[in-house]
């Protein structure tokens, strides 16, 4: 059997991993005042922060519409001398309108287009993805792959910690006193995925920098039983080091580290100097 895997663009995988595993993207839309672009095709990350850094309102996200999940569906299935089925992942549906949009749309394909909720973002995405390419090389048909796929979506750690609550504040997720406290306090919050939804499940009191070790020491003991096959390190621009103090804290427990550059979901709630390491628990 021939099976796509397909995504949205919040899986923030590298252009390598994507040619690696042929997994072709379906952008989110991102409006940047009065211009909308397609997120990973026509908006670099430069003229992104670059509106982040001028502009005090966010930019806008929103999902594709139905129509088009449709018309890239059909592009891919018949891509490569055609596929018996499709997988594609979306960000989870309890921040988006991505997957029901997605889901309607493959209710016009014959039921060759399997659609999976991740209940994440960002590489807890991507994690998904490289564990259904894994399962396809080993030969399962699409709803087999699809109901495994499935059913480790609950063993996926995502949780980044954020330097400012400024972006938080300015997208309405905490108020100006919390954004003020935490300025004064040298508050990190970290956000992590539960159940399908951004959630502040600690607070680390610190210069930046200083807290990487803690934030790492939370997030491997909160969420033990490691499977060591791999693991993200992904991020918005941070400072020289950062990604290197992290990678030396975390070597010895993965077998394989990625490092990939954070779109632009979370780089508009979350801004400059976030970073999370992502992987599943067995």
């Amino acid at each position: 059997m021939k099976i796509k895997i397909t995504s949205d663009s919040s899986c923030d995988l590298s252009d390598e991993l994507l040619k690696k595993h042929n997994v072709s993207i379906l952008p989110i839309h991102i409006t940047l005042g009065d211009k909308e672009y397609k997120d990973a095709r026509e908006l670099s990350q430069e003229e992104f922060y670059k509106f982040l850094k001028e502009n005090s309102v966010l930019p806008k996200t929103s999902a594709c519409n139905s129509a088009e999940a449709l018309e890239f569906f059909k592009e891919q299935l018949k891509s490569d001398g055609g596929y018996d089925a499709l997988i594609h992942f979306t960000i989870s549906s309890k921040i988006s309108s991505t997957y029901q949009n997605c889901v309607v749309a493959s209710q016009s394909c014959d039921n060759k287009v399997f659609v999976v909720d991740s209940l994440s973002l960002s590489t807890g995405v991507g994690l998904q993805i490289l564990y259904c390419s894994d399962l396809i090389k080993q030969g399962l048909s699409a709803s087999d792959v699809f109901e495994k796929v499935l059913a480790r979506r609950k063993d996926v750690q995502a949780g980044f910690v954020i330097d400012k609550l400024t972006y938080l504040h300015k997208g309405g997720r905490c108020s100006g006193v919390a954004k003020w406290a935490a300025g004064l306090l040298h508050i990190k919050p970290v956000i992590a995925l539960v159940d399908g939804e951004m959630k502040v499940v600690n607070k680390i009191m610190g210069k930046y920098e200083k807290i990487l070790p803690k934030y790492v020491e939370f997030i491997l003991k909160t969420n033990p039983n490691i499977d060591p096959k791999y693991c993200f390190i992904t991020h918005t621009p941070v400072a020289d080091g950062v990604v290197d103090t992290v990678r030396e804290l975390i070597k010895d427990k993965f077998d394989t580290i990625y490092e990939t550059n954070a779109g632009c979901t979370i780089s508009t709630h979350c801004g400059p100097n976030t970073l999370g390491i992502l992987y599943y628990k067995k």
